[in-house]
């Protein structure tokens, strides 16, 4: 097998890994939706398969850098990601997870603040604030543009910074966990949390939906660090009309139709 169709394979291995990652993440969570709050989702089954269509695009887009860094690790030698447990000191291995979290979390804010200048929203952002209000499916409903000032950061920063292969895994799955419940609509963290000391400091729901609410604040991803030291932190959004709404709709609606926890359902009328 040539060099070439060997990185090729694995580009295209990593982004069926990254599209069937998403659909079984982002379907999970829309399917606790249906069952925590019934009716959210009702009336958006074109934006939910929107969101699926450009999800599924972007997974090419993470997947390809992933799959060439991937192959080069395993037959190159590149990167810094190890897999003996005692190359570094046991200590190492939760600050290289914090190290990761934070310069992917700076990344973000920056190049998401960039995004919502007037230009670049035009040209790509707008894409991704065209899901109102944003589901469990649109955590990756992103324009090619704004899918590659995400999908460079990770590849980049396993040159730069050593971790173990499963720390690796464990930022990956904060990663797409916290992405897909940013925006499905609701709180799963338990109130403490988000309402708490913790809350004070890390993103969850309740944060990022005030950024779909007035877009040009709450720019982070996983702290509140940046936001609150450039002044653009808002506080936390409010769920209680829209969960409300969907609830008087689910009431409405019953003996009739279908809930919208996924993408085909039946039903009218919208989440707020």
């Amino acid at each position: 097998m040539t060099i070439a169709l060997a990185i090729l394979l694995s580009a295209f291995a990593m982004t069926v890994i990254v599209g069937v990652r998403y659909l079984i993440v982002s379907g999970a969570f829309a399917a606790a939706t249906r069952v925590r709050h019934p009716g959210l989702y009702r009336g958006l089954d074109a934006q939910m398969r929107r969101e699926i269509v450009w999800s599924i695009a972007s997974a090419a887009i993470y997947g390809v850098p992933a799959g060439v860094v991937a192959w080069g690790w395993q037959n190159r030698g590149w990167t810094q990601i190890y897999t003996d447990i005692h190359a570094m000191p046991l200590w190492y291995l939760p600050v290289s997870v914090l190290l990761f979290l934070a310069a992917h979390d700076s990344w973000f804010y920056w190049t998401h603040r960039w995004m919502h200048r007037p230009k670049p929203f035009k040209l790509a952002h707008a894409l991704h604030h065209a899901s109102r209000p944003p589901t469990a499916w649109a955590a990756m409903a992103f324009h090619p543009i704004e899918a590659i000032t995400g999908a460079v950061i990770i590849p980049l920063l396993v040159f730069l910074i050593p971790i173990h292969v499963g720390g690796l895994g464990l930022v990956l799955t904060i990663m797409t966990v916290m992405g897909v419940t940013n925006h499905m609509g609701w709180e799963v963290f338990p109130r403490f949390i988000w309402r708490g000391a913790l809350g004070e400091w890390l993103i969850t729901a309740s944060h990022h939906q005030r950024h779909h609410e007035q877009y040009r604040c709450n720019y982070g991803l996983y702290f509140r660090f940046w936001d609150r030291l450039c002044g653009t932190d808002r506080g936390l959004g409010d769920f209680s009309k829209s969960h409300d709404k969907a609830a008087r709709a689910h009431a409405a609606a019953r003996g009739g139709g279908s809930d919208m926890g996924h993408p085909g359902g039946g039903g009218a009328g919208h989440a707020a």
